[in-house]
């Protein structure tokens, strides 16, 4: 599978409109979870670094389920970046505005969501030329009111709001035209997960999609 641009990521999210986050409990339970993800019609996975197991996960979603977007996430320094791209990820995704990792990331032509949670870290990423960033924790933070009071000083940014994020919330965040996705777990229950039930998984993220349908 030929690697998108950037931009075509960007774009390729926005019409998804979810980035799932997995955080892998083994390497093994990669490629049957990324097949449940690909047939759920989800095919895109925020692999983090919660894990010890990512790293290896990644390449054996790289290397069996092409289909499969990767970004990295939970990154928190430059050599988690390196090894994430090394991997097979498109992108990466900090859990705060992280100077270095988003330095090396636009030194390097990597797609990068860093994290915001206040005006002045979504400046930081103005400032740079960012115009997608990461909100987080997005509930924590103010949610959907927080975004709404955002999209005044900075109309021309788009967040993917994760931390909080359900099922049950997610309709208010998509129906925000300064959210272009919304990142969580719901796709991937976390039960099923643990059970490997691969078509509780698929289904869940076949949920997921008609939810973004019907909210916009």
């Amino acid at each position: 599978m030929t690697k998108r641009t950037n931009e075509e990521n960007l774009a390729y999210f926005t019409e998804l409109g979810i980035v799932p986050l997995v955080t892998l409990h083994s390497v093994e339970e990669a490629i049957p979870l990324a097949k449940a993800l690909e047939a759920g019609g989800v095919p895109v996975a925020e692999v983090t670094f919660r894990s010890p197991f990512a790293i290896e996960g990644m390449k054996a979603i790289r290397d069996n389920v092409p289909g499969v977007t990767l970004v990295a996430g939970t990154v928190h320094n430059v050599e988690q970046a390196e090894a994430a791209i090394e991997a097979g990820c498109e992108g990466l995704v900090t859990p705060s505005f992280d100077e270095p990792v988003v330095n090396w990331a636009m030194d390097n032509n990597v797609l990068i969501l860093p994290g915001t949670a206040v005006p002045s870290d979504v400046e930081k990423a103005y400032d740079l030329g960012l115009r997608h960033v990461k909100f987080f924790p997005a509930e924590a933070y103010g949610g959907v009111k927080t975004l709404k009071a955002l999209n005044g000083p900075f109309a021309e940014m788009k967040f993917l709001p994760t931390g909080g994020v359900s099922l049950k919330n997610a309709p208010e965040y998509l129906a925000l035209k300064n959210v272009f996705a919304i990142g969580g777990s719901f796709p991937v229950p976390s039960a099923a997960q643990k059970a490997g039930d691969w078509a509780a998984i698929e289904q869940a993220c076949k949920d997921a999609r008609e939810l973004v349908k019907a909210a916009r």
